[in-house]
């Protein structure tokens, strides 16, 4: 399905597969944004539960939808990017959904042409809720070990024509590995202290499988195409946990001093006192004989 639109500000893609109760959740929430013009793009990967129904329930919300067999998550995103009009993209993929109605129009009023706009996020589960804010700058250290979180944050169409598609031989970290690239490449970016979705933390990324999976798959990538900064970066990083180390080492034996001062103080002031007790007992016993 496609209907012709004049180009919009904004491209919201939405990934899914069998998750017809999380593209529901996401549609909603797009459905329900205020004051806000918008392209929306579902990309489903032939889904065999309701999906398609819910396609069909919010087809006036939605500007260009797919339901095909796809190769896994980043195949299906970057499809979306070739289908989005917009000149920024933002991946609200099923079950992400906008924090509140003006959510759409508060992201609206910062695109000023930077190429990676960052706002935070609201990730929880059933035993965590927190706050995912992003730095004030960024660079190629931080996303050495970090990453951006792709719901919250407004990527230029045009990037994926200077640094090329997701790669769809990966698993977890294709997006970590095309914000690395763009960083280390010099693309601008800024990022807003608001709160514009909410991300519930689970799936494979959550998992100690995930974990390890991601690590791996990050060492490659590292390994691969930045080995120069990637030992730089193994040192650099050696280093500071030996400072870090030392500094804790250098509290502790404050700390253990200052308790030990503390200590020998709390036990003179009692001397102290005893022996003044004592004396002056003395001293009334030889005034009453």
């Amino acid at each position: 399905m496609e209907k012709n639109i004049d180009l919009m500000k904004i491209s919201i893609v939405t990934i899914n597969y069998n998750n017809y109760l999380g593209l529901e959740r996401t549609l909603k929430s797009v459905q329900e944004q205020k004051n806000a013009t918008y392209e929306s793009v579902v990309i489903d990967g032939g889904s065999n539960d309701k999906s398609t129904d819910v396609i069909k329930n919010y087809k006036s919300i939605i500007t260009s939808s797919v339901s095909e067999a796809d190769n896994g998550v980043y195949q299906a995103m970057n499809k979306g990017i070739k289908i989005a009009k917009g000149e920024y993209l933002l991946f609200l993929n099923s079950g992400d959904y906008f924090y509140d109605d003006t959510s759409l129009s508060k992201i609206l009023k910062e695109l000023d042409g930077t190429d990676l706009i960052a706002f935070n996020i609201n990730m929880y589960n059933s035993k965590i809720n927190i706050i995912y804010k992003h730095p004030e700058k960024l660079s190629s250290y931080y996303l050495f070990d970090e990453t951006l979180a792709h719901q919250s944050v407004l990527i230029k169409r045009d990037l994926f024509k200077k640094y090329g598609l997701y790669d769809e031989n990966l698993l977890v970290v294709s997006d970590w590995k095309f914000f690395l690239k763009a960083a280390i490449s010099g693309c601008t970016y800024k990022n807003h202290d608001q709160i514009i979705t909410k991300f519930e933390y689970g799936g494979i990324s959550s998992t100690a499988e995930g974990v390890r999976i991601r690590k791996k798959e990050r060492e490659v990538v590292l390994k691969e195409d930045y080995a120069f900064f990637y030992d730089d970066y193994k040192l650099l990083k050696k280093q500071k946990e030996l400072l870090s180390m030392n500094r804790f080492k250098l509290l502790l034996e404050i700390e253990k001093k200052y308790l030990g001062r503390k200590f020998l103080s709390i036990v003179l002031r009692g001397a102290v006192y005893l022996f003044s007790k004592k004396k002056l007992k003395n001293i009334l016993n030889s005034n009453d004989s």
